[in-house]
């Protein structure tokens, strides 16, 4: 892998340099392929060496990349050294980068790439991740989806990477929403409906209390004193509340199999109304509740007067709200797993609520504040079923696995497939999660679902497509090539292409585990994929002589291997077939 040649170069550079080994690990990149010519495998910058220095205080780079690559010499690992535009670049030896990849993501599986020394000094972190988080009886809109998938990626790579990682779906089980349903099922609910589809008949039942409320106060006002009910503690109200709760979590744990996400906890909204309480004594002993005219409790987080930055933290009749529950949230789970980092993965909407709440635990003096990290991300635009606007997780996924469906018949490709509509919710969930993953989490975007599911181009399909190509030449061929490999039968450019390309795996997952941003992974995936496309019209199995089939067997085991790896780590599951 990556690492023993950046391990063999840093030392050299170290003996020229007189530093230490560890401290030129990163500044030695895996070169990204060219479509042009066949470049060096890695380069050093000869900028990131000279620190920070000013710029009128430094050499010219180009000359003193020149000077450094004439004070190194090559040897069994580097076979070339050259100089590009203030970098010096590595060449390795073909035979050994071919025998050390090929070998290396075989034996490492699915850890390859992240046994790197690139995550060596990374100290295992406990790591808490909240997505998800849909609202009791309201719309699971695309904002639910977008932060379910990419929280389960963040997940996922924190735990890959060595991290303990406690998955919480918050929910919004709490609020004047519930006063709505108490009051709303009381009138218009059904229990045989709330039994066979409990999310679809509380939404049901939520929209039309909404509208006899606005039109009716005897409504609103029944509304009211049911979640005064709730927040004293009613038997009566708590009973058709948890009900509620217990039918909806259910079907979500119900529905998240089929998204192949879990969580370790459902907690929600309703566990602190009570803790809420003690948050605001706290508030008040360290003199930062304020209380306005109409009886509300305030913090001002400037400390000046300034209503912007003004957050509400109690209604005028002493219930909690959203802020509150979140303060008592953040407080319970260091109490309780001790993190080193919270994420929460919610809409860029919910920016200034998160910098409010990081800013109000500051300053009622926890210190760990610093470590709550908030992920945002954009708006989903254009994203309808047939039926219309998404209201439900489940329409989505319906959708998907139709229109899967309706286009591998219509390529006659579901011939033989032992399950087909599993196939085809494995497939369009790919191509839902390439989709969003492609960009910037921050931007929005345009829902296309044509787009979403071509075959060719950079999408979720192609991958999976070439996965299951990939599959069906190790099913044809076998394995028994895996024994014994001649690397000097792999010398074609499309075979080190794809070599060059399996050693940048680990600073892709590196940079990822960074920012906590998909798209590089992504973009490494369509790249693999693209090569192992022009490789497999290229580099024939059938009719070859016998070793030369086995080391390109070997070759596109390699790939696969690693293009299931990756895409695990987006939420997909590889297909066999398809």
């Amino acid at each position: 892998m990556a690492c023993a040649f950046r391990r063999s170069i840093a030392a050299q550079l170290s003996r020229v340099l007189d530093l230490p080994p560890e401290n030129l690990i990163k500044s030695i990149a895996a070169v990204p392929i060219s479509k042009k010519e066949e470049i060096a495998d890695f380069q050093l910058s000869v900028d990131s060496l000279l620190g920070n220095n000013r710029d009128h205080l430094r050499p010219d780079v180009q000359d003193q990349a020149r000077r450094l690559a004439e004070k190194l010499k090559c040897d069994t690992v580097v076979s070339e050294i050259s100089t590009g535009q203030g970098t010096v670049n590595f060449k390795i030896n073909r035979a050994l980068l071919t025998k050390t990849v090929l070998h290396q993501v075989i034996e490492d599986g699915a850890k390859y790439g992240l046994k790197s020394e690139l995550f060596s000094d990374i100290p295992q972190k406990k790591v808490v991740v909240e997505f998800s988080s849909p609202n009791v009886a309201k719309k699971f809109h695309v904002g639910h989806l977008r932060s379910t998938i990419i929280g389960n990626f963040i997940a996922n790579l924190k735990e890959a990477v060595g991290h303990k990682v406690t998955r919480i779906n918050y929910l919004g089980d709490w609020g004047m929403q519930f006063g709505l349903l108490g009051t709303g099922f009381q009138l218009f609910g059904y229990e045989e409906k709330l039994q066979s589809n409990p999310l679809q008949h509380l939404f049901e039942v939520y929209v039309q209390v909404n509208k006899e409320a606005a039109d009716d106060e005897t409504v609103a006002k029944s509304a009211h004193e049911f979640f005064q009910r709730l927040e004293l503690g009613d038997v009566q109200a708590l009973a058709l509340w948890r009900k509620f709760r217990d039918l909806s979590i259910e079907e979500y744990i119900r529905i998240y199999k089929r998204l192949g996400v879990q969580f370790d906890e459902y907690s929600g909204e309703s566990f602190y109304r009570e803790k809420s309480q003690e948050v605001l004594k706290l508030l008040g002993s360290k003199g930062l509740l304020q209380k306005t005219v109409k009886g509300t409790a305030v913090v001002d987080l400037s400390g000046k007067g300034d209503p912007s930055s003004v957050c509400t933290v109690m209604r005028s009749d002493g219930t909690s709200l959203y802020a509150t529950r979140d303060l008592a949230a953040a407080i319970d789970r260091m109490d309780k797993y001790n993190f080193d980092t919270m994420i929460y993965v919610t809409d860029k909407g919910q920016k200034k609520h998160f910098q409010q709440v990081f800013q109000m635990l500051k300053l009622l003096g926890y210190d760990w504040a610093e470590r709550c990290q908030h992920v945002p991300f954009g708006v989903v635009q254009g994203m309808k079923t047939r039926r219309g606007d998404v209201t439900f997780l489940e329409d989505v996924l319906n959708e998907i696995r139709l229109r899967m469906l309706q286009n591998m018949a219509a390529i006659k490709t579901t011939k033989g497939l032992a399950n087909p509509a599993e196939t085809a919710e494995r497939v369009g969930l790919a191509a839902l999660i390439v989709q969003d993953f492609k960009g910037l989490l921050l931007s929005d975007y345009q829902f296309n679902w044509d787009r979403v599911f071509q075959s060719r181009g950079d999408t979720g399909v192609f991958l999976q497509y070439t996965h299951a190509r990939l599959h069906s030449l190790e099913e044809t061929f076998g394995c028994g090539y895996l024994n014994d490999v001649n690397i000097a039968c792999l010398p074609e450019s499309q075979s080190v292409s794809i070599l060059q390309h399996l050693l940048r795996f680990d600073e892709v997952l590196y940079r990822s585990s960074q920012d906590c941003q998909p798209r590089h992974i992504v973009s490494y995936l369509l790249t693999l994929s693209h090569l192992a496309a022009v490789a497999h019209k290229t580099l024939q199995i059938k009719d070859s002589p016998p070793e030369v089939a086995a080391a390109r067997l070997h070759l596109f085991r390699a790939v696969r291997s690693v293009l299931a790896n990756g895409m695990k780590l987006l939420g997909i599951t590889p297909v066999s077939r398809m």
